[in-house]
């Protein structure tokens, strides 16, 4: 075949190509989502409450916003990279985006009613990314993130329900109590140390947190003629924290409550003694 000068060259009709792919990719995401219209008897947008498109090959997804009534949406085990076409779908509770390559989350904050999340199986490697898009989304309980890259992190289940407390079932999993409050003490030291100083009823220093329901009482100074018992404790703290800390550790107790068997009569003692015998008594022993 002669060389033509005119035809472009195997670089430039690759190059075009690709350009042309978005659009193409766009086309058929448009006729997957008529075919459904049609298969569902639709003939107006406000009607499409759901819309089935998983398993169509999509690599991109046209705008959805015309269907502003849309509630359910299956996306599932196609070829998305990210999401951008859900802009004015307010009404969405129900969001299937598993088994995909998407690699961020940028533009699911505008879903404020979304309940169930399901994004396993992707590429999302920034969890902090991905925990801010998620954080606005109050009435989401149903969260499915499995199979991620940053899923290898050690503390990533606790990290995601510290930071999406609304959160009641994480990877198929219900989220626990013990896992709540094992959250608070690794990522919120501060709340943490005010459980605890409640706990042991101690005055808590508030002065971090100005909206703090606790107030910090002034420490209570002892006058100099006051004299101490043998049984209290003569150190007078600065900070009340220290204090509580040294008494719940002095006031911690073990006690071991077993049978004091030098009480109980053998067996030659019991046909000798009188009827009115003490009975066995029990032995308690405290540690400290």
């Amino acid at each position: 075949m002669a060389w033509d000068p005119k035809r472009p060259s195997r670089s430039s009709r690759l190059s075009m190509s690709l350009a042309r792919a978005p659009g193409r990719a766009l086309e058929v995401s448009h006729r997957a989502v008529e075919d459904q219209l049609k298969i569902c008897g639709h003939k107006r947008d406000v009607d499409v409450f759901e819309l089935f498109l998983s398993q169509k090959e999509l690599t991109d997804v046209i705008d959805l916003s015309r269907f502003r009534k849309l509630k359910y949406l299956w996306l599932h085990h196609n070829k998305l990279h990210e999401i951008t076409f859900l802009t004015r779908n307010y009404c969405l509770t129900e969001l299937y985006l598993n088994n995909n390559a998407i690699i961020e989350i940028e533009g699911l904050h505008y879903l404020p009613s979304l309940h169930i999340l399901l994004l396993h199986h992707n590429e999302l490697t920034n969890i902090d990314a991905t925990v801010k898009e998620l954080k606005g989304m109050l009435n989401l309980k149903i969260l499915s993130l499995y199979q991620n890259p940053f899923c290898q992190y050690n503390l990533y289940r606790l990290y995601i329900i510290y930071h999406l407390p609304g959160v009641e079932f994480l990877d198929r999993n219900q989220v626990t109590e013990k896992e709540r409050r094992s959250m608070i003490t690794i990522f919120n030291h501060k709340k943490a140390h005010i459980l605890q100083s409640i706990a042991f009823r101690g005055k808590v220093d508030a002065s971090w947190n100005p909206r703090s329901p606790f107030k910090q009482k002034p420490a209570k100074t002892v006058p100099t003629d006051f004299a101490f018992g043998n049984s209290v404790d003569k150190i007078v703290f600065d900070d009340p924290e220290d204090a509580v800390f040294v008494r719940s550790v002095k006031r911690s107790a073990m006690a071991f409550t077993s049978l004091n068997w030098n009480t109980v009569p053998k067996r030659e003692e019991k046909y000798l003694e009188d009827k009115g015998a003490k009975p066995a008594q029990m032995l308690t022993i405290t540690l400290r």
